[in-house]
């Protein structure tokens, strides 16, 4: 009985060992992609700009809707917002010619564009234009499959039963009018036989399929990450990652940006423990997810981005430390077995070698002297780095509990004031008054005011210094009577140690996307390397002791 179970034993750890040295081959081939993402992202819009060159001024109306259609499907899922352009070009055309089929094809194009964006009013409207009953069988494949897409792009703002019915039920109207022969009717029937828990079904299905596809045809990455899905159905840990990995691969060669097997990668490494390539899985996911403008993906990744780039920095905090501790193992070691080779030296040769030996005395008192003086060369630089510390938080002290203050009287008198009116009954003033944001925003602008002083009475060069990292051409220009503006608070922020654009948005009332393209565009006015120039930001100010 022990042998048998044994054997067993060995049995299963030997096929453990060889499923995951099956996958090691892709898991290489998926790190090699991330790394040359860029170049199949370069050749992807190569390729684009190959087929834009045949559109030209002058072209027939419906000879550049059509090109216009081929250029709008290869940014469908690489970027949505030049995607936009054309299709809402094509609608143009659809009314010039007034042709009805044209007409509601670019409508549902463009619907679905702006559910994938966040534009969910937008992409609502559209398709409510629209009545199925009108449209060409072709029509109401598109028509329904945008729907379907449409609510599982608004379930991840407002998850809802409702909603997911929603998708299934317009799944079902898509697949009665495919043809049962076509890719897409072979997809969505697998995607509702994984939603009915029919498994076994979708895989073998998804698996004839994918055995006979070709990794360059752009389906494959959608029926590998099918094929993930059956397995994480069935717990099974190996394939799910192996197919979600083959998954990954594709959308990156073929520059799909618009992905979700990435993400899902991240969440299987980061359960696993593995944070490197959890996080090298996240930080190539969110990405994407901000190259295309993909909404409901950068939703998605925007909080799990926190919690495994968290985990990642804690991860090297802890190697760094080690590593340290290791070094200074090393250096006793290496002290010791010194002092004993010269301590046996000196037993051997001690008669003949004592002039030798205080010579050597002597160069070890002048290297200590060396290091003793770099030691406090040191230290003084860490004490002024504390000076400087110290006197900031001084100021900050002062200055917030001054504001506390001030804005504690301020809610005291509004108080004050909101209950005279309710006292005297005069209720229409007072529904007017707490209706009214003006209030609001007056604090919110002597807000900014307050912080433009305040920081730069600490930083009173920061203007000066942080132009002087910009091309001559691009520098910033404060308009007269302000005293910072956008762009400059921005880098203030930074500059106080605040590089989280969540919390920079959050501040001044602007979008993620706004905060993230004044720092792009920052960045690419930079005179320094592109790469430090918001570490240059971060030192702007500092007086060094040799100053």
């Amino acid at each position: 009985m022990k042998i048998a179970f044994f054997l067993l034993f060995l049995l299963f750890i030997t096929t453990s060992f060889q499923a995951e040295r099956d996958i090691y081959p892709n898991v290489t081939e998926l790190n090699n992609a991330i790394i040359s993402k860029n170049d199949y992202t370069k050749q992807k819009e190569e390729n684009i700009t190959a087929i834009k060159r045949v559109r030209k001024a002058g072209l027939p109306l419906l000879v550049e809707y059509r090109l216009n259609t081929t250029i709008y499907e290869e940014y469908r899922k690489f970027k949505i917002d030049s995607a936009i352009f054309y299709a809402y070009r094509n609608l143009q055309i659809a009314y010039a010619l007034n042709d009805k089929e044209l007409k509601d094809v670019a409508k549902i194009e463009l619907s679905n564009l702006y559910s994938s964006s966040g534009k969910y009013r937008e992409s609502e409207t559209l398709l409510r234009s629209l009545n199925s009953r009108h449209l060409s069988r072709d029509g109401c494949a598109i028509y329904y499959e945008a729907y379907s897409r449409f609510f599982e792009h608004y379930i991840t703002n407002s998850y809802s039963q409702v909603y997911i019915q929603q998708v299934e039920t317009y799944r079902d109207s898509l697949l009665s009018v495919l043809d049962t022969s076509s890719m897409k009717f072979k997809l969505n029937m697998a995607e509702k036989n994984i939603f009915q828990r029919k498994i076994a079904i979708a895989q073998s299905d998804l698996l004839k399929i994918f055995n006979v596809l070709k990794s360059e045809h752009p389906d494959y990455g959608t029926v590998s990450y099918l094929l993930g899905n059956t397995y994480e159905l069935q717990h099974n840990s190996i394939k799910k990652k192996k197919y979600y990995i083959i998954s990954a691969i594709a959308d990156l060669k073929n520059s799909i940006k618009d992905n979700a097997a990435m993400q899902t990668l991240a969440i299987i490494y980061f359960k696993e423990g593995d944070i490197d390539n959890a996080y090298r899985c996240t930080r190539s996911a969110i990405e994407d997810a901000i190259f295309c403008k993909v909404k409901f993906r950068t939703l998605q990744m925007s909080e799990l981005y926190t919690i495994i780039n968290t985990s990642y920095q804690i991860k090297e905090a802890k190697a760094k430390k080690q590593l340290q501790l290791y070094l200074i193992m090393i250096s006793i070691l290496s002290l010791f077995l010194i002092l004993t080779v010269l301590y046996v030296y000196k037993q051997i040769k001690k008669v003949s070698k004592i002039k030798e030996e205080l010579h050597l005395t002597s160069e070890k008192l002048v290297r200590s002297n060396k290091d003793i003086v770099k030691a406090n060369d040191s230290l003084n630089e860490r004490n002024a780095l504390l000076l400087e510390s110290n006197h900031i938080k001084e100021k900050y002290i002062a200055h917030f509990f001054d504001l506390c203050s001030t804005y504690v009287n301020k809610l005291e008198n509004y108080r004050k004031t909101l209950n005279k009116k309710a006292t005297d009954k005069q209720l229409d003033e007072l529904f007017k008054m707490l209706r009214s944001t003006t209030v609001a925003d007056n604090e919110l602008e002597q807000l900014y005011i307050i912080f433009d002083r305040i920081f730069l009475n600490l930083y009173p060069t920061f203007i000066q210094e942080f132009n002087a990292l910009l091309i001559r051409e691009e520098r910033v220009i404060v308009k007269q009577g302000e005293l910072l503006n956008t762009e400059l608070r921005i880098f203030a922020l930074i500059r106080l140690g605040i590089t989280d654009s969540v919390k920079i948005a959050g501040f001044l009332r602007y979008s993620l996307s706004t905060i993230y393209n004044y720092r792009t565009s920052a960045r690419n006015r930079a005179a320094v390397a592109r790469d430090d120039f918001e570490a240059m930001v971060l030192k702007i100010g500092f007086i060094s002791p040799q100053e």
